[in-house]
């Protein structure tokens, strides 16, 4: 019915709707954006990564901080998951958000923003303080029409941060990726770009790695490269906002895991388990390389139904590239069929890969073919609380909690 709608009303009549509900919802919650510091992340990946590792330093500074991003809600203590499969909810929802925050006696609130809820406005009437970009690449093709009309949507995010009222308003940028230099022309009054390639000595591992930043060593327990540059936007934008080098340090070191985000699943095991949201070629392949050193078992769904079935032959291309074995499997199918999304990343693949549609022993095949050292990769998902089926229905999920289990059940039998 929502599809339907969608498609018989004019756009300019949709857009309309959408901005109108914007600033009714900011209204009637008394425009809450005004009376907070309002940090917002932006980009193809990273975003929540990001915002974790700006409120844990914000935190670590002594503040009061609201979060909202697609892994949690966070009000100064009190954090519950998001449940809502979305990273900018609508209807009011993040405005609501933000006049709980001031009510909690919050004095930031860090925002994950996105393309598809900047297509809906859900970005306006939001006064922001300061924007990070982390970087760009095809997702959402389909939504949107085509690969300029996504930048065009995410780049309105920076537009919004140029028409706020604040003083000062800050731009981030990583400078490494070249849609950067839209968002570093904006009129603001501070524009940072950010480069790991200028933060000497750094250093990564599967483990965890380490940057320099204004001569302090910056260290994090988590892979990757892309780990560092996410960490290297949150120290370079709360730097911006006066925390002291020395506090991002002892804050960074402190984080551990993010769940969903290259978790690492701990049952007793002598090798590697992960759990990542990668849903996009870059970030699956980010995922893999930090992992270059290790067999790689990998449990692979690409994308949802009726989505970016372009990037589903990629996807499995880069898997069949890098990974010793390979396991496809489901992955929120929504109103396809589920073997025929399989099919077609068998396409981009010169092996045949094994099939095991249920993704519990899907994953649970991985674990069995795991040996000491290896790395089980198990992606798509990251912290999303169901798998979505035909006809709107979802079964309530969770990777890391499935692979914890699967471990477990494993080592037991072996002890029998």
């Amino acid at each position: 019915m929502k599809n339907t709608l969608k498609q018989i009303i004019p756009p300019q009549v949709l857009q309309a709707y959408h901005l109108t509900l914007a600033y009714v919802g900011a209204f009637l919650y008394g425009f809450p954006s005004r009376k907070l510091r309002v940090i917002a992340v932006t980009g193809t990946k990273g975003k929540s990564s990001t915002t974790e590792m700006i409120n844990t330093i914000l935190e670590e500074n002594g503040e009061k901080t609201a979060l909202l991003n697609s892994i949690r809600f966070k009000l100064d203590t009190n954090s519950e998951p998001n449940l809502l499969r979305m990273s900018m909810p609508g209807r009011f929802f993040i405005q609501s958000f933000l006049a709980d925050a001031v009510r909690a006696g919050c004095t930031t609130a860090v925002l994950e923003m996105t393309s598809e809820g900047a297509k809906q406005y859900r970005h306006r009437a939001i006064d922001l303080n300061a924007l990070v970009f982390t970087n760009l690449a095809p997702e959402h093709i389909e939504s949107h029409g085509s690969f300029e009309a996504y930048s065009n949507a995410k780049f309105e995010i920076g537009k919004q941060l140029q028409r706020s009222k604040k003083r000062p308003r800050v731009i981030v940028a990583n400078a490494d990726d070249s849609a950067s230099g839209r968002y570093l022309t904006l009129q603001v009054e501070a524009s940072l770009p950010y480069t790991l390639s200028a933060q000497q000595p750094y250093e990564f591992s599967d483990t965890g790695g380490y940057f320099t930043f204004e001569n302090e060593k910056i260290a994090i327990d988590l892979p990757g490269e892309f780990s560092l540059k996410n960490a290297l936007a949150a120290a370079t934008v709360t730097r911006a906002f006066g925390v002291p080098a020395f506090v991002i340090a002892r804050a960074l070191s402190k984080l551990g895991s993010i769940p969903g985000r290259a978790q690492r699943v701990e049952a007793g095991q002598d090798f590697t388990v992960i759990v990542d949201y990668a849903h996009t070629p870059d970030s699956l392949k980010a995922l893999y390389d930090a992992f270059a050193a290790r067999r790689k078992i990998c449990v692979l769904g690409s994308t949802g139904g009726g989505r970016d079935k372009w990037k589903r032959p990629v996807m499995a291309a880069i898997a069949d590239e890098q990974c010793e074995e390979i396991i496809l499997t489901d992955e929120d199918p929504y109103d396809e069929d589920p073997l025929e999304i399989v099919q077609q990343m068998e396409k981009g693949m010169k092996r045949s890969p094994t099939v095991i549609m249920d993704r519990r022993a899907a994953i649970g095949r991985a674990i069995e073919l795991a040996k000491s050292g290896d790395a089980v990769l198990i992606t798509g998902k990251g912290t999303d609380p169901c798998i979505c089926i035909a006809n709107g229905k979802k079964i309530p999920w969770s990777d890391a909690q499935v692979a914890r289990e699967e471990i477990t059940r494993i080592l037991s039998s072996k002890q029998v």
